[in-house]
């Protein structure tokens, strides 16, 4: 017997309650390659909280949609992949053999509601409650549900909302987006779950003022798993330092003396990556001993190549490590890290300023990531002006600076200044950590959410 076929066994025999975790869209898989097209940091939340529930005693079958090659090992995604015998994933074919973008996937969604009710029939797989992720994989969970004879309880994680991405973006992006259909499907989604759960103050506050929401919705941040992000201090000869050095053109050595600024996030027009290149850039020019570790997937046709070519315009080559995907070395890249920086518009709530904070370094980043705007920046704020007329200011709080979004020359000046100041930059990352743990680590999050949906559980023995 193989240990897929055990497993299977394993799985299939306990009598663990079960939960359907939907993520529809994106490249779904255990080691998830943030950067692939739709595929970022909620499928690190959909693994995470996995791994959470099943620590409290739940199995879990996470479903994506697959059926069309992977863009890196080009193999089918088909059939069920096995953690361990209390976690897997369920891949959905609907017959379509190409990528569809999470934008255009409303098609699908019966297709995939039949197929996922019949492969769950004919396993005999029990149901005990669905958790779904984005409006594609709440749609999803809605029309499974309604094929059963007894629904099961449903919450949705919309993780981001169409009405606060149609403030965010300019009005000429919201036909290819389909931000008007998206608001509909999220207006109806509302109507048929039982609760939605927020993962930051902002799409909370957009459940109930923009959706009407009936209650309150409950809270489950993102969180860390503290064994995978925590400080440390990293030896001359860590092979991070070769990796990043074989990502640029310095040596190890080189790279370990110069003041690291770092930004992880897929490749994205929300992510401003192109903010960040060009207040780099103007730091530089005053600090030469810092480097730029940025990740720019060179997949992604023509926003990579513009990307690299501002780098190389902007005479900053030799300071910059473009990386790929980074899952693995992840923890080991904050840890080399002096500063973290995000400039991004469209944060669900800021999973990686969270993990940077776990590792106990600053970050800088737009005043639209919840996770910093609402937690690191803490209650006693100061307004820093830096223009000569003294009109334009960033604040600067406990554990982060905030910064106007896309404002060049206030992530220019927030970057100056910590890297100016290294005891600065110290007593920032220990506030950052000590805001960011305990309280948000998975354990501590998702037993507060079980009570809130009123579900029983074992606790874990302290």
């Amino acid at each position: 017997m193989n240990t897929k076929e055990h497993l299977a066994i394993e799985f299939f025999n306990t009598k663990k309650q079960h939960i359907l975790m939907i993520t529809n869209h994106g490249l779904h898989q255990w080691d998830v390659l943030p950067g692939l097209p739709d595929t970022g940091g909620q499928n690190v939340f959909v693994n995470q909280l996995a791994q959470a529930y099943s620590n409290l005693g739940f199995k879990i079958t996470i479903v994506n949609r697959g059926g069309f090659k992977h863009p890196t090992n080009h193999e089918i995604r088909r059939g069920i992949s096995y953690k361990d015998e209390n976690q897997r994933i369920m891949w959905l074919d609907d017959g379509k053999s190409e990528f569809v973008r999470k934008e255009d996937m409303d098609d699908q969604l019966p297709l995939l509601s039949r197929y996922l009710h019949e492969q769950l029939e004919a396993e005999k797989t029990h149901v005990d409650l669905i958790i779904s992720h984005y409006w594609d994989g709440a749609k999803l969970g809605i029309l499974y549900n309604q094929k059963l004879s007894s629904p099961v309880k449903h919450i949705w994680i919309p993780h981001s909302l169409g009405m606060l991405k149609k403030r965010n973006v300019s009005s000429e992006q919201w036909k290819n987006l389909r931000i008007d259909e998206r608001i509909a499907n999220e207006k109806a989604i509302i109507k048929e779950i039982d609760y939605a759960a927020a993962t930051s103050a902002i799409i909370r506050k957009s459940l109930i003022e923009d959706y009407h929401y009936p209650g309150s919705p409950i809270y489950l941040y993102p969180s860390i798993n503290p064994e995978r992000y925590h400080p440390r201090i990293l030896h001359p000869k860590h092979f991070i330092w070769d990796f990043i050095a074989e990502h640029s053109s310095l040596t190890s050595a080189d790279v370990r003396s110069r003041t690291i600024i770092t930004e992880i996030s897929r490749t994205d027009t929300t992510k401003r990556k192109d903010i960040l290149i060009q207040a780099f850039a103007r730091m530089h020019e005053i600090f030469h001993e810092t480097m730029l570790v940025i990740t720019i997937d060179k997949t992604q046709g023509p926003l990579a190549s513009e990307l690299l070519d501002l780098i190389k315009s902007l005479g900053i080559n030799d300071s910059v490590a473009v990386l790929g995907s980074v899952w693995n070395e992840l923890p080991d890249i904050y840890a080399a890290t002096d500063i973290y920086c995000t400039p991004s518009i469209m944060e669900g709530f800021g999973m990686t300023p969270q993990e940077a904070a776990a590792t106990s370094i600053p970050v800088i980043s737009s005043n639209l990531v919840p996770f910093v705007v609402e937690y690191l920046l803490g209650t006693k704020v100061i307004n820093i002006p830096y223009d000569d007329e003294k009109t334009k200011t960033i604040q600067l709080g406990s554990g982060a600076i905030v910064v106007e979004a896309d404002d060049i020359m206030g992530f220019t000046y927030a970057l100056e200044k910590l890297v100016a100041n290294a005891n600065l930059r110290e007593k920032m990352g220990k506030n950052a950590y000590e805001i960011t743990i305990p309280f948000f680590t998975w354990d501590n999050m998702v037993q507060v959410f079980l009570d809130a949906i009123k579900v029983n559980y074992s606790k874990p023995k302290k």
